[in-house]
């Protein structure tokens, strides 16, 4: 079969998955329509205030709206985040202080972050430089979490456990809901002050629950992937318990201004779109990912996670055995992407990342994940990571000219 009849194929075999997400996506744009609807949302509240940002209506009323969203008392929902990465590191240095001890759950946690943590780098003001002691419960084998290590892993200065829900750069199913509701009760049978944080970056709204719902404590993420729609220019949030969000936000601002202050630049009725939008991109990223990892299967190469096997993030791994086809996929993406589609992706350097990248980036919002993309580091086993998607169509287009050029496994 040609590149299209293969894709047709996959098209036919996920169609009762297909109609499954859009049952989810109904669900959730349906809590979201009700958060919008308790809170009175006019148009009132897209009319942001200048300097300080104090008494903005809209903005207060957009964290509310959040927070009721993510089953939280609280949320800071801020252009002022530059990341994902930024948000996870306001409240990892909002909540621990010198002698607390940090503990990863889900094994090594995301490139990004190591240099927050101190695992990499140096005089960059780290949490280790700042007396915080990190540890981390590597994964089994399976790549799953290790539960007998986890129920005896928890210390009388373990202060927080860092839940990172998506897979990043590693081989490993990314977390259900589910899976994080255990987690947090495995930990707070041991220590029931220990905070129980989840980086949620490219998670939300791909269940009807979030972690916050199942007794998470604090939890971030980024603006430019799911929760912003394809359409939100920049930020991030943190939400959950009302006393550590307002200690994340005091890394954000000061300590004295927290959640009080930030000027929204005439953002909010992005943020409030964004939001609304936010479930149905995220079904069609969901879309993508199944016919991704349908296709690439069937040409022999190993996927994660598999075609037919629930999702857990906006992302499909595909495992493909060298940098030349590393690069080939990229470019064809990139070649079949709305802005920049003459450009060449090439491996470079990028802040944060141990390894080189290459990245098929042509998003309207520069960085946005949840608009389709490709990226991998150049190291082995060069494996390509797919995320987001604005129409699970134009992921089938792409998808045709990726298997024209790097073509079956064997090959």
């Amino acid at each position: 079969m040609n590149s299209l009849e293969q894709l047709r194929d996959a098209e036919q075999a996920l169609l009762q998955i297909f109609s499954g997400i859009d049952a989810t996506v109904k669900q959730n744009l349906t809590r979201v329509l009700n958060s919008f609807r308790d809170y009175s949302v006019g148009a009132h509240h897209f009319a942001g205030v200048t300097g300080y940002g104090h008494d903005d209506i809209g903005r207060e009323t957009l964290d509310k709206v959040f927070a009721t969203v993510m089953g939280a008392e609280k949320a800071a929902v801020r252009v002022q985040f530059v990341s994902g990465t930024h948000a996870i590191a306001c409240a990892l240095f909002g909540v621990l202080r010198p002698g607390d001890e940090m503990l990863a759950v889900a094994g090594a946690p995301y490139d990004t972050l190591e240099e927050v943590i101190g695992l990499r780098g140096s005089s960059q003001g780290s949490l280790i430089e700042f007396g915080i002691t990190y540890r981390q419960l590597d994964l089994t084998s399976e790549g799953t979490i290790d539960w007998s290590a986890l129920s005896q892993g928890i210390k009388q200065n373990t202060r927080l456990v860092l839940i990172q829900r998506s897979c990043g750069y590693s081989w490993r199913p990314s977390l259900s809901v589910e899976e994080i509701g255990k987690i947090v009760t495995i930990v707070k049978q041991q220590n029931p002050n220990t905070v129980c944080f989840v980086d949620n970056c490219y998670g939300e709204f791909i269940e009807t629950q979030e972690p916050t719902h199942v007794g998470a404590d604090l939890m971030a993420g980024s603006l430019i992937k799911n929760p912003g729609g394809t359409i939100v220019t920049a930020g991030g949030y943190v939400v959950g318990r009302a006393d550590l969000v307002e200690m994340a936000a005091c890394r954000l601002t000061a300590p004295g201004i927290g959640s009080e202050g930030g000027a929204t630049f005439d953002q909010l009725r992005l943020l409030f779109q964004g939001l609304f939008l936010a479930p149905q991109m995220v079904g069609e990223a969901m879309k993508g990912t199944h016919l991704t990892g349908y296709v690439f299967d069937r040409l022999g190469y190993p996927v994660n996670p598999a075609p037919m096997a629930p999702r857990r993030d906006v992302i499909q791994a595909i495992k493909l055995g060298s940098a030349k086809k590393l690069i080939a996929f990229c470019k064809a993406i990139q070649q079949n992407s709305p802005i920049g589609s003459y450009l060449d992706p090439i491996p470079d350097q990028m802040p944060g990342y141990e390894s080189q990248v290459v990245m098929a980036g042509g998003t309207f919002i520069e960085g946005s994940t949840l608009e389709f993309s490709a990226d991998g580091p150049l190291r082995e086993p060069y494996v390509v990571y797919c995320q987001g998607g604005t129409h699970w169509t134009h992921i089938s287009i792409a998808l045709e000219a990726a298997i024209e050029a790097v073509g079956p496994s064997h090959l």
